[in-house]
């Protein structure tokens, strides 16, 4: 699959309620979402299965990228689109070995731009830096600056995206740095939003990332 990252990259939350798991994250694509990546720190096996199961379709009748975070084994139960690894997550040539080449390989690479040229070099095909700013979705580690986003524009290859506390307001001085798209979890799908809520949240983000800069 050809990939380029551009825009609202759309990470799931830790919800146990399938349905409307795949209410929400259909919500966000209809609002825009181009990319989805499958995301469940909490839960278990089962549920990881059935839900990325559930979701698959769902991105495939929409023709945007499903990503599996963190799991080959499910990647590869559900021939997904790709896979996003950490970058303490070990060998990324292996993992890029275990996908295929076709598939799609993504690295967090936090504020260590060292990192992300070792992760280009080997086989990724988009790194994530990040968090820039504070976020619910986890525990902040690390805090990036602009900077990383511009060096990475003027030498390397592979698309970036901004991940951590972006906002419409502030996402403009991230695209500028050279950001080729933007990662939101919990500030598109908080709890007790509703789909229609999701939507338009989506479509508040997507248009304020395409005004000019």
């Amino acid at each position: 699959m050809q990939f380029k990252v551009a825009g609202l990259y759309a990470i799931t939350p830790d919800l146990e309620d399938t349905a409307r798991l795949c209410q929400m994250v259909e919500a966000s694509i209809l609002g825009g979402a181009s990319v989805v990546q499958y995301r469940n720190k909490v839960a278990n096996e089962a549920l990881r299965f059935a839900q990325a199961s559930a979701l698959l379709p769902i991105c495939r009748q929409h023709q945007i990228p499903f990503i599996i975070n963190d799991h080959l084994d499910l990647f590869l139960a559900l021939d997904a689109d790709g896979l996003h690894i950490g970058g303490d997550d070990g060998d990324i040539s292996a993992a890029k070995q275990g996908i295929g080449k076709h598939k799609i390989l993504g690295v967090s690479c936090y504020t260590a731009f060292s990192n992300a040229e070792k992760a280009e070099k080997a086989g990724a095909d988009y790194v994530a830096f990040g968090a820039f700013f504070p976020t619910t979705t986890k525990q902040t580690e690390y805090v990036a600056e602009p900077d990383l986003l511009s060096w990475w524009q003027e030498l390397m290859e592979i698309p970036c995206v901004a991940i951590g506390g972006i906002t419409p307001d502030n996402m403009a001085a991230y695209r500028a740095a050279g950001a080729s798209g933007f990662g939101l979890g919990s500030a598109l799908y908080a709890p007790g939003r509703s789909a229609e809520q999701v939507r338009e949240k989506a479509k508040v983000f997507v248009q304020a990332w395409a005004r000019p800069i």
